[in-house]
């Protein structure tokens, strides 16, 4: 019943921001979080309205993000309204087209160049303590999630003292390498599904977790999406292409592209072993199916960086172990 009376409270009060009456709110898209978004027409013009239910959701986080973002000139919803203490906001609607939709062969060049633009736009306004920083802490509680839910709980496997103590030296690894990167805003989830093809390309949402840490994060969630994966000829050059145009901007990426390039593969282990926990998360705790189909996206990520670093051959042995496809790998035994 509550439910109920919560979308009366929205409706009453969208109708109050607009001076409408009898609108009608059609769901605008999916979200991993507990908020929703409707999509709403009145006076000719279309609007997007964001329920956040503040015993679960904070619509503080995403105001200042906007804020910043469109201070960079990144393209991202206007808040033309808000009730933080009920958890409502009313947004511009930057329309129907996801990048996620609108990505093939032929069109991927041109829309990552624009994706790529204003990621560096973002990354150039960067300043100290505007966002909370990707810190150790928060890097480590993501990782974590990879054996809570994706090995403990959809493959019900329990890991011996010898394999949990190889998941803790690569969790190390990769934090210590996430974190000896320069610092500059994150949007933390910077993929096609959360870019619109609009004009100026693309509108940007999905923001509210952005934080300062790791300047390669947002590249490889960009190239190396959850949802569509791309020969790693095409990655290597749209990679090389940021890197390019962010040492012309004076953006500070390592000087030479093979060690940028190891830390946007590391970076991108990290994120890839912490999806997979989030998605089994959202399947068994939330109730949200889809997610898990794309898991073995992310194994295969995860085993391919695996294979190309000496440092982190002991995570493609476990992942033999705990996927029942064990090899002999001379030096690691369990």
């Amino acid at each position: 019943m509550r439910g109920v009376d919560r979308h009366r409270e929205l409706l009453l009060w969208i109708e109050a921001q607009l001076n409408a009456r009898a609108l009608a709110l059609e769901p605008a898209s999916a979200d991993a979080s507990f908020r929703r978004y409707f999509r709403v027409r009145a006076a000719g013009q279309s609007y997007i309205v964001m329920d956040a239910p503040p015993a679960l959701e904070d619509c503080r986080p995403f105001v200042r993000a906007a804020e910043l973002m469109a201070q960079a000139g990144v393209h991202v919803p206007h808040v033309i309204a808000q009730d933080l203490a009920q958890g409502f906001l009313l947004l511009t609607d930057l329309g129907t087209t996801s990048y996620l939709q609108a990505l093939n062969a032929g069109s991927a060049d041109a829309l990552f160049r624009d994706a790529t633009d204003t990621l560096l736009r973002w990354q150039l306004a960067s300043k100290p303590g505007a966002l909370p920083p990707y810190d150790r802490a928060l890097l480590m509680r993501e990782v974590e999630l990879f054996p809570q839910w994706y090995i403990h709980r959809h493959l019900g496997l329990e890991l011996n003292a010898a394999q949990q103590q190889v998941l803790e030296s690569i969790f190390a690894q990769l934090v210590e390498r996430a974190l000896v990167q320069p610092v500059v805003y994150v949007h933390r989830d910077y993929m096609p599904r959360n870019l619109m093809v609009c004009d100026p390309n693309p509108g940007v949402l999905d923001f509210q977790d952005a934080v300062c840490g790791p300047i390669a994060y947002d590249v490889v969630s960009l190239f190396r999406d959850a949802f569509v994966s791309w020969e790693e000829e095409r990655v290597l050059d749209w990679t090389v292409r940021y890197w390019e145009k962010a040492r012309r901007a004076g953006l500070p990426v390592a000087g030479d592209f093979s060690d940028f390039y190891r830390d946007f593969e590391w970076m991108g282990l990290q994120r890839h072993l912490k999806v997979l926990g989030i998605f089994a998360r959202l399947y068994y705790r939330d109730g949200k199916r889809g997610y898990l189909e794309d898991t073995p996206r992310f194994v295969g990520y995860v085993r391919a960086v695996a294979a190309r670093y000496g440092a982190l051959q002991p995570l493609l042995a476990l992942f033999d172990q705990i996927e029942g496809k064990a090899q002999p790998r001379v030096g690691y035994t369990f």
